[in-house]
């Protein structure tokens, strides 16, 4: 087994701020904060003034919502199994946050937390929509659904094949809503801008059920990577990596996106190296580290350039 750090414990904490911080599995939360930049971005780019107050606001229920739906991933992976019999993670990246396994929060404290953090931003998107419009509802509701329903034990939709939709969905309502919050009114433009990097994070996802796959399996936890054969499940992580590439291109020919938008498409390098350790590498989940690095600064790296040049090319 592949550690990258070492996993927490009771005693890795000296208060409990911190411990219920890392609870949420903070390293991940800069995906919701990318998916908020691109949804910003893609408002400015539309000639739209962004107001600070609401754009922080949004920022900050974005990364409660993501919170949540991680720290209840943990509870309700806990209880089927999955991570306690993971023997191949590579943390802290996959199996898990390991507080309920490691002793550091109890199963019932982890699904407090969870559903608090979901409470305290249903309650701040409450007031958001009031202040921006009710179809801010609309698009927080489906995202708090979709969250819960991605790994909650009565519909376990990560368990059908659906979790792959779940996060492209859910991480795609990010942007539509951080631009409804500027825009106050639905557009086409945040699923234009947003379409690529929610085709990025579901990749890492993707890749990151490599290392799952044996524990999720015995789990009955049957993904795409658990459904598919081996040899076949790695492609589909570069046939993702190509949409992302061919949305772009077909885009800017489209003159919906920016002409400098195709520079947004270089760090699908990271994706094609990627994809060579994982081709490599599948059948030996302990040496994908680095492909799970480059998946993630593939996704980080390409919305911070779509977000600079669509704030740059803004009216």
């Amino acid at each position: 087994m592949s550690k990258l750090v070492t996993e927490p414990t009771r005693a890795s904490f000296s208060n409990l701020i911190t411990l219920y911080f890392f609870a949420t599995r903070p390293a991940f939360l800069s995906a919701a904060l990318a998916a908020c930049m691109l949804g910003l971005a893609a408002a400015s780019h539309s000639g739209v003034a962004i107001q600070p107050l609401t754009a922080l606001l949004t920022l900050l229920l974005a990364v409660l919502v993501h919170a949540g739906v991680n720290v209840l991933n943990d509870y309700f992976d806990a209880l089927n199994g999955t991570d306690a019999g993971n023997m191949e993670r590579i943390y802290p990246f996959t199996g898990g946050s390991r507080f309920i396994q490691n002793g550091v929060l109890t199963p019932s404290q982890t699904m407090y937390f969870g559903y608090l953090l979901l409470a305290a931003a249903m309650l701040g998107g409450i007031w958001l929509a009031w202040q921006v419009g009710d179809g801010l509802l609309w698009i927080g509701a489906l995202g708090l659904l979709v969250g819960w329903a991605y790994s909650a034990s009565s519909l376990r939709l990560n368990s059908r094949g659906l979790g792959e939709f779940c996060v492209l969905l859910g991480f795609l309502g990010i942007i539509v809503g951080a631009d409804f919050v500027q825009r106050q009114s639905f557009s086409v433009e945040p699923m234009i801008v947003g379409m690529p990097y929610a085709l990025l994070v579901t990749n890492l996802l993707y890749i990151n059920q490599f290392p799952d796959r044996k524990a999720d399996i015995a789990a009955g936890k049957h993904n795409l990577v658990v459904r598919l054969p081996l040899e076949l499940a790695v492609w589909l992580y570069l046939l993702l990596s190509v949409l992302v590439l061919v949305w772009i291109a077909v885009m800017v020919w489209l003159r919906h996106l920016p002409e400098l938008a195709l520079l947004s498409a270089l760090p699908l390098l990271f994706s094609l190296r990627a994809f060579s350790v994982l081709h490599q590498f599948a059948v030996k989940p302990e040496r994908l580290l680095p492909a799970i690095k480059l998946t993630l600064a593939s996704m980080l790296s390409h919305a911070l350039l779509l977000s600079l040049i669509m704030f740059w090319n803004t009216p």
